[in-house]
């Protein structure tokens, strides 16, 4: 029942006109018929809750259906996330100024709360951190972040500020050498999945997002990805970029990220199963950690983490996706909580 109802669902809001230009993409890159390709692709839907989008996305045309049955699409996604996220709890992990009042104690930074600062903790923040980061309150994807150095500013911080809306202003934090060496101008971040079931918290899976010439290392605003192997925070594959470019070594730097193995990495993961017990009540997290020389922090937790960057065809050995490791970390966690 629970396909058909995401299959509906998806058919009701179907945009006709992208499916079928991603038909004639897969046609083009594959050889098979149109046709075939239509089928295939309900048949996807149907068997694996898969829509156009992951069908073209994951390459599902070229995997046979023992591949297929590892592939997180996006109706399992949200059939995870609607059954372990309590929506009454994902404000609590979204709103980003909740978040910091929730999980102060792994943030080691300075923030404030604009909207509600007084003129002397405004003036206070500032000398104390006059180069610091903007953030909307509800931003995503690393839209509407904002870098300022208050004596670069030609006009008064309030002033520069108020048209940002409602907005958190945070201490800047100072990478590991390591991956400060990587690319020195982003914080690149670590995206740590966690399954949380009541008292036991378990790491998913994970990727590296790195920076590639700009102050945000988001793979939809310019930076690349790549998967962490979690059991021992190595990578293994070539970084991605959203245009499809792979690389072995950091097109900036020349720092290879092929073998790059993430500093810390055993403290990255007791943080992010320690943060997993503050909400339980939300069970699939993405958590961005940085890791500095002192440690790793949080910066931000995410109550809708995406299916898609951690199992990316160029990132799959032999075409196995990460649904096995879900439900790993699932069976788990439930057996413990029984």
């Amino acid at each position: 029942m629970g396909k058909l109802k995401f299959l509906l669902a998806r058919i009701a809001g179907l945009n006709w006109k992208q499916m079928f230009r991603k038909i004639d993409e897969v046609h083009e890159k594959s050889g098979r018929s149109k046709l075939f390709i239509f089928f295939d692709m309900v048949w996807c839907g149907l068997r694996y809750q898969a829509g156009y989008m992951d069908y073209w996305l994951f390459e599902m045309y070229d995997l046979n259906a023992a591949q297929r049955k590892t592939v997180l699409t996006r109706g399992i996604n949200n059939g995870f996330i609607k059954a372990y996220n309590d929506p009454a709890y994902m404000p609590e992990i979204e709103n980003k100024l909740k978040f910091a009042h929730n999980f102060s104690e792994f943030l080691h930074r300075d923030w404030l709360d604009y909207s509600t600062a007084s003129d002397a903790e405004l003036d206070a923040f500032i000398e104390k951190h006059p180069v610091f980061m903007v953030k909307p309150v509800d931003g995503q994807c690393g839209r509407g972040i904002e870098k300022i150095d208050v004596r670069e500013l030609t006009e008064p911080v309030r002033e520069h500020l108020d048209g940002a809306g409602k907005v958190l202003l945070e201490e800047c934090v100072v990478q590991h050498r390591d991956l400060m060496a990587l690319h020195p101008c982003s914080v690149n971040t670590c995206r740590v999945i966690s399954f949380t079931h009541g008292k036991k918290t378990r790491v998913v899976a994970a990727y590296l997002r790195i920076g590639n010439g700009k102050y945000v290392d988001n793979f939809n605003n310019g930076g690349m990805v790549v998967p962490i192997e979690e059991d021992r925070g190595e990578i293994i594959y070539p970084a991605l970029d959203k245009s499809g470019h792979l690389y072995d070594v950091h097109p900036l730097t020349g720092v290879p990220i092929k073998g790059f193995k993430i500093p810390l990495w055993d403290e990255v993961i007791a943080l992010v199963e320690r943060a997993g017990q503050v909400v339980p009540q939300v069970g699939v997290v993405g958590w961005d950690v940085c890791v500095t020389d002192n440690g790793p922090l949080l910066i931000e937790g995410n109550d809708y983490p995406g299916h898609d960057i951690y199992q990316l065809p160029p990132h799959r050995t032999n075409g196995i996706g990460v649904l096995p490791k879900f439900q790993k970390a699932m069976s788990e966690c439930l057996s413990e909580a029984n």
